[in-house]
């Protein structure tokens, strides 16, 4: 009779047969997720404030742009 182990095992290596066109896909995704965290990671820590400088806001962002006249009948 079969074990827990053993089934597992073997549920294992049937996903890995049925799917190893998949893995270098996969593995490829895997290791571009990772870099984006990492840089992502990164970027925050590069926008982190001094403990000793206090508080930062940075400027408001301004959009400059132009209106426009609505025709109303």
């Amino acid at each position: 009779m079969l074990g827990i182990g053993e089934l597992t095992l073997a549920l294992l290596v049937i996903v890995v047969v049925l799917s190893i066109k998949r893995l270098p896909d996969l593995v490829r995704s895997a290791g571009k997720a990772a870099r984006i965290l990492k840089s992502e990671k990164r970027a925050l820590k590069d926008q982190e404030p001094d403990a000793d400088s206090g508080p930062h806001r940075p400027s408001p962002r301004v959009i400059r742009g132009e209106t426009a006249e609505r025709d109303t009948p």
